[in-house]
């Protein structure tokens, strides 16, 4: 896999926004403030990836984005959320699926006692019409030919990278406009996560569907998508196109493990260059 062509990045920042968050704030139990006025935009038919160590706020965010932050005693207390230039920050979490946005959750989740196509019917709750929910299995079919062949298995039973395929299938099942990504690759071996990536890219460029990605493997992150934000402590410290960002300094030290010399106290060095590049 490669970055995306500069032309390509260059035309994707003039697309008209689809999900914008203005001065995000997330607070849990009332007292931990874990996103701190986050703004970022994300361009219709792009991939964007949000970037972060583990507790950075990233998992906060999408929750956020899709409605699910009660079950965890979350709460939106500042700022807004909007999709296609509606205010959905409000809206329940089976609404915002109706309005086109699906997430593939950090750990598959599939119903492990489903099999593969009741995984799937059951992802098309919005859709009353049978025909079109046909056409979605045959989709996922076209895209998943292995699942097709484990059609009547359970979930269960799957291999991590079956299951992912078959998270990604229940997605697509929705017919999203916005397919929100968390941790894609977490628990996959390298083949399977490159099969896997081959997947997202094909499926976003084929369906039109905006991509947001939300990754730990940063290498991975920046080349998939063509706008990367850099997410630290619940504030957005670092954004442009993947291709700066991966010439970034600081990126390739700390994300991408690409060193500038010999040994140093990574620990000391990483705080001091953040707070003088990003926080100044």
């Amino acid at each position: 896999m490669t970055a995306l062509p500069q032309s390509q990045t260059v035309e994707t920042e003039h697309r008209p926004v689809l999900l914008e968050l203005k001065n995000l704030e997330v607070t849990y139990n009332q007292v931990v403030l874990a996103v701190r006025g986050v703004s970022m935009k994300v361009r219709e038919g792009s991939v964007c990836a949000l970037l972060g160590a583990n507790g950075a706020g990233k998992s906060t965010m999408l929750r956020a984005i899709s409605a699910v932050l009660t079950s965890q005693d979350g709460k939106v207390t500042d700022g807004t959320i909007h999709f296609d230039g509606r205010d959905i920050t409000t809206l329940s979490a089976d609404k915002i699926v109706r309005a086109g946005i699906s997430q593939v959750p950090e750990g598959r989740q599939v119903f492990a006692d489903l099999t593969v196509e009741e995984n799937l019917r059951a992802a098309a709750f919005t859709q009353r019409d049978r025909k079109v929910v046909e056409q979605g299995l045959a989709l996922v079919r076209g895209y998943f030919p292995k699942l097709a062949d484990l059609w009547k298995t359970k979930a269960g039973y799957l291999s991590g990278g079956e299951q992912q395929m078959v998270a990604l299938g229940r997605a697509l099942m929705q017919r999203p406009r916005l397919l929100i990504l968390d941790e894609p690759s977490l628990g996959l071996a390298p083949v399977i996560v490159d099969e896997i990536a081959k997947l997202i890219t094909q499926i976003s460029e084929d369906q039109n569907v905006t991509v947001l990605l939300i990754e730990q493997n940063a290498r991975l992150a920046l080349e998939l998508s063509d706008h990367c934000y850099v997410l630290e402590n619940g504030r957005i410290v670092l954004d442009g196109a993947s291709e700066e960002i991966s010439d970034n300094q600081d990126i390739k030290e700390f994300y991408l493990g690409v060193s500038e010399g010999a040994s140093k106290n990574y620990a000391a060095v990483k705080h001091y260059r953040r707070r003088k590049r990003w926080m100044s």
